[in-house]
């Protein structure tokens, strides 16, 4: 029997995490009562009596969670907090060599949602040489409100919001979103993006794009969809043909897999994933992450239709 600590079960990725948790055989999870759940003696102890602590937290108080630990326990932080740090193990089990190193790790970095997107489409490429590290990128990314959280669920979800809200909304114009550093170290990456991430008026699911020049491709549209059906062939991560006509964003909304295709023509290439940024994006990822750290199957829990 496992034992699972959620520290900030109160969240959106925390509150998902213990409705697939809680029910599940071979896992006990250890609560702490409302008037206890922010007592950092309480935290501690619970953090201390748990196999595997999850972290569902605001950046400081995820840094402040693993200075409480001091035992064996293994911490999978969903924060940014820690994703570029050393000492952490990115929690994207489909890169090369990442699962093993995830297998014997203590400390997993969960990956953000868009980061999710755009490091499955570029690290392989970079790696294999058919992107330059000092490649000029760019990227746009469509998700449902519920990725920002708690206070953006209930602005969309309130009777009388702002009629604004009825449109997508760009948004990160300063071109700083939290997510780049990861973008850019773990696709080895010596500029950052062109970043366009965008919210629109729906729940859940995320369509991630990159475009590409042919200028930009050290090879042509072929090799792209050959490395990526040698990478990904599921079932978490899959590549599937492209079929022409529209992407919605909300496709794979309710699932913990992720789709990865390819469009466009030899000139002007659309590298595209597709997925929940709930399930493989948040919550799927860390019950993932959590299966390998236990050496379970690593798509026990998780949903694919």
């Amino acid at each position: 029997m496992a034992k699972v600590f959620i520290d900030g079960s109160a969240g959106t990725t925390g509150l998902r995490i213990v409705e697939r948790l809680e029910n599940r055989a071979g896992i006990e999870l250890i609560r702490l009562p409302e008037e206890l759940r922010k007592d950092k003696k309480a935290r501690e102890e619970a953090i201390n009596a748990a196999d595997i602590a999850f972290l569902c937290l605001p950046d400081a108080a995820a840094v402040e969670a693993v200075s409480l630990v001091r035992g064996n326990t293994a911490v999978i932080d969903t924060s940014t907090a820690h994703r570029t740090l050393p000492g952490w193990d990115y929690g994207f089990p489909e890169l090369l060599g990442q699962r093993e190193r995830i297998a014997s790790s203590r400390r997993v970095a969960n990956p953000g949602c868009h980061a999710t997107g755009f490091i499955a489409l570029i690290a392989p490429l970079v790696q294999a040489g058919l992107i330059a590290p000092d490649a000029a990128l760019s990227c746009f990314s469509v998700t449902g409100y519920s990725g920002g959280g708690k206070s953006m669920i209930a602005e969309y979800q309130n009777e009388g919001r702002n009629p604004e809200l009825d449109s997508p909304r760009q948004y990160a114009l300063t071109q700083e979103h939290k997510h780049l550093k990861e973008m850019v170290k773990l696709c080895s990456l010596q500029t950052s993006p062109v970043f366009c991430p965008i919210v629109s008026d729906y729940y859940s699911g995320m369509v991630v794009t990159v475009p590409l020049f042919k200028k930009d491709l050290r090879g042509s549209a072929q090799d792209v969809i050959a490395l990526y059906k040698e990478l990904y062939h599921g079932p978490v991560v899959h590549y599937e043909p492209y079929i022409e006509g529209m992407i919605a964003g909300n496709r794979m909304s309710g699932r913990d897999d992720m789709e990865i295709t390819v469009a466009g023509n030899e000139e002007r290439l659309l590298l595209i994933s597709c997925f929940d940024n709930l399930g493989k994006g948040a919550s799927g990822a860390a019950i993932q992450n959590m299966n390998i750290l236990l050496g379970l199957d690593e798509t026990a829990g998780l949903a694919f239709q």
